[in-house]
């Protein structure tokens, strides 16, 4: 491993640090080749066992090729972090035992194990709802710190003050149609389901809290009301100390997504919506709307959302490269196209690079090993 570092145990290390504007603000990305054999292997495995029990609690694209093929957008969203935000803190790159051919070690980065972050027992798991639930309990990790899947990009230089204020931080809604209902439903994506997750929990914590019933450390804002709609995609700004403090006030729902191998419709994401709606009810974040492009490679033989981001690459808090091209091969030409744009527009290595490191941008057909 040269010099990544490990860590053990990190799960049942709880640091909180004030924060100060002065402090430098981390870095931790989500990642995983889909393509590689042995970690196939393991996932079709556990897929088999699970459609031989209950398949159909599996949420809508919870266990596509999409959702864990790597058509380097790691190596691209850290090209743009060290172009539009250099002054960044540690680099954490949460992995299943892989790392990157094309990733260089150093004393600016951290490749953490899910074997060092989640409990032994839960493991394996395929659900990044499940392991973006464990981040914040990583040692050292800043007070403020950037969250991001690694098909998001910083697409401008960074103001801090725009993701950041005293004692807080900004979220943006998505471009996605407003959420319809109020209960979980089998055919709805998982964002959509921890809207309704969200508006539940926080409605019944405010009866609790009316009825003097609640042991809560904290009470949500009584002019709260829930906004039936989904957060872009975008870098997540977080507060460690808060995250600590929503985990103890909501256990259940960390228990429930924690406890799944794949995404199910039934215990969706919670980071990516309720974290963000307990702290937009209890005064820690604001809404703002932050510039922005969605592209999702299912659709990018429509050449217009590529040209359209060529033309406001640099003015940009954030774009998002979403691979929704599912069950296609990794030489599919839509990927190779996005492949190809990027390069372009952000052709400089990161320091994460290793020298000469080959980064291809020709069809490559996906090699899947058959367990035995």
């Amino acid at each position: 491993m040269g010099l990544i570092r490990l860590f053990c145990n990190c799960h049942l290390i709880l640091i909180q640090v004030s924060s100060s504007s002065n402090t430098s603000i981390d870095i931790v990305y989500l990642w995983v080749n889909g393509s590689d054999g042995e970690w196939r292997a393991k996932r079709e495995k556990y897929a088999r066992n699970l459609e031989a029990s209950d398949h159909l609690r599996v949420a809508k694209f919870g266990n596509v090729e999409g959702r864990y093929r790597d058509n380097d957008e790691l190596r691209f969203s850290l090209r743009a972090l060290e172009k539009f935000f250099p002054e960044h803190g540690h680099i954490y790159i949460v992995t299943d035992g892989q790392v990157p051919d094309w990733f260089q070690a150093s004393n600016a980065v951290t490749v953490v194990d899910h074997r060092q972050l989640i409990p032994h027992s839960a493991l394996p798991t395929f659900d990044s709802g499940n392991i973006e639930s464990y981040i914040h309990h990583i040692p050292n990790l800043s007070e403020r710190y950037f969250y991001l899947n690694d098909d998001v990009f910083f697409g401008g230089p960074v103001c801090v003050d725009d993701w950041f204020y005293e004692d807080g931080f900004y979220v943006s809604w998505s471009d996605e149609p407003v959420v319809q209902g109020h209960q979980l439903q089998t055919e709805s994506t998982s964002l959509e389901n921890a809207s309704r997750l969200s508006k539940q929990w926080l409605q019944a914590k405010a009866c609790q809290d009316d009825d003097g019933q609640s042991a809560a450390v904290r009470s949500p804002d009584p002019n709260y009301q829930h906004t039936p709609r989904t957060f872009s995609h975008s870098p997540r700004p977080m507060l460690r100390s808060v995250l600590m403090e929503i985990e103890r006030d909501a256990p259940e729902l960390f228990e429930q997504v924690r406890s799944t191998v794949f995404r199910t419709w039934n215990k969706p994401t919670i980071v990516s919506d309720f974290v963000l709606r307990w702290a937009l009810a209890h005064g820690f974040a604001k809404t703002v709307d932050h510039s922005h492009l969605y592209i999702a490679t299912g659709h990018s033989q429509d050449t217009r959302s590529l040209q359209e981001l060529q033309g406001l690459f640099g003015k940009l808090h954030f774009f998002c490269i979403n691979d929704t091209t599912d069950d296609a091969h990794d030489g599919d030409p839509r990927l190779l196209k996005v492949r190809q744009m990027l390069n372009e527009l952000l052709p400089n290595p990161s320091v994460c690079e290793m020298v000469n490191s080959t980064l291809s941008l020709e069809h490559q057909p996906m090699q899947i090993s058959t367990p035995q």
